[in-house]
């Protein structure tokens, strides 16, 4: 029999806690269980499985992560929004890390098309580079590189590896004016060098 007053919204919201403090690869049935005080057997009255569950975890963590990152760039554009953007990605990938890895599991594409965090974090995504008017494919070219560059430093800020003298904030504001100028002097692809497409 399921706990008095437990239900799946807060199984779930326990196992992201238990996500951001020992690890998303550790939130398992059996060590969520124990941190509610529950047998293993209880959860399933609200989880199908441990797939479930890390699936629930992955879409609360999108939720999580799209409203902070949509409430940082809201009313901004150009440099400032990429700046807030870029900042509200770094401070979530660092504050809350199991959440943070929850969001880079691949899911289905009918869960992600159904999910409510995906969608904000895609329009925030979209709506920051607005101003720099790229048309596709470079937009999703755009979108890709600045993922990998704010996923890259973010992972490897979060375990240490920056052994440099240098300021890690420094190098971080250092990039994100290199990104500016990089998406404001965007490279023309072939097919726009020689007219094709």
């Amino acid at each position: 029999m399921a706990r008095a007053g437990l239900n799946t919204e807060r199984v779930v919201a326990a196992a992201a806690d238990l996500a951001d403090e020992t690890g998303f690869d550790h939130v398992t049935m059996s060590a969520l269980a124990r941190r509610l005080g529950v047998k293993d057997a209880s959860l399933y009255s609200h989880l199908r499985s441990a797939a479930d569950l890390r699936t629930r975890v992955a879409l609360l963590a999108a939720r999580d992560f799209g409203d902070h990152v949509t409430a940082a760039v809201a009313g901004r554009a150009g440099k400032d929004a990429l700046t807030a953007f870029a900042a509200a990605y770094r401070s979530f990938a660092l504050k809350h890390p199991g959440r943070y890895a929850a969001t880079q599991i691949p899911l289905a594409p009918e869960v992600v098309a159904g999910s409510p965090g995906h969608l904000r974090m895609s329009e925030a995504t979209y709506a920051m580079l607005r101003a720099y008017r790229l048309p596709e494919p470079d937009l999703t070219d755009a979108v890709r590189l600045l993922r990998s560059a704010f996923h890259g430093h973010s992972s490897i800020e979060a375990s240490g590896g920056f052994q440099a003298a240098r300021a890690v904030r420094a190098s971080w504001d250092r990039n994100i004016d290199a990104l500016h100028f990089l998406l404001e002097h965007w490279p023309p692809s072939a097919a726009h060098e020689t007219g094709r497409g």
